[in-house]
């Protein structure tokens, strides 16, 4: 289904030359009275490479129909893909780390996560706006540092490096924003 340059969104996937691209940044530009001009920043789903596309107000492009699954992570294999598993019908299957390896960081083993597929493909992955994860690794607290905003360094269980506030302690479980991978708050 051809879509208009003008109807297309961040967050959207189109095809192009075989490939799927999701939209990461969109503008639309018009200079004085000229054309208008639609500047997309893209990055390929297959193998995670970053371009741009500039196109005409009038110029169509496919959007790809994508399917979203909720999954189970499994675990990581040796050579760095990781395993999901269908919750429907149990089939398992992997996806590399240069598609989601950022992402992982905020998805524990055995926890349900949706998948996007584009026909029998899986693509990415779709993380919630936060997630809470237990700390593991932290530096210890010094008494008199805990008044103002100063932040340490702290490791959480699936690996993910934050910054946290200095009352946090090793064992606490903390929500961390899956956009900017910053400290959100204590989980209750």
């Amino acid at each position: 289904m051809g879509v208009r340059a003008t109807e297309l969104r961040k967050g959207q996937v189109i095809e192009r030359d075989g490939d799927l691209l999701l939209i990461t940044d969109y503008e639309h530009k018009t200079p004085g009275n000229l054309r208008a001009i639609i500047n997309l920043k893209t990055r390929s789903l297959k193998n995670g490479q970053a371009g741009s596309i500039r196109l005409g107000s009038g110029d169509t492009l496919e959007v790809a129909f994508l399917e979203r699954r909720k999954s189970e992570y499994l675990y990581k294999e040796i050579h760095g893909t990781y395993v999901f598993m269908d919750s429907e019908n149990y089939e398992q299957f992997e996806l590399s780390d240069e598609l989601v390896g950022a992402m992982m960081g905020y998805v524990r083993e055995n926890t349900t996560v949706s998948v996007t597929f584009h026909g029998t493909t899986a693509v990415g992955v779709e993380l919630p706006s936060q997630v809470t994860l237990k700390v593991t690794e932290s530096e210890v607290a010094v008494k008199g540092n805990t008044a103002n905003t100063v932040k340490k360094d702290a490791v959480l269980e699936t690996g993910l490096k934050i910054k946290v506030p200095m009352h946090i302690d090793v064992g606490e479980e903390v929500r961390v924003s899956t956009d900017t991978g910053e400290f959100q708050g204590r989980a209750n």
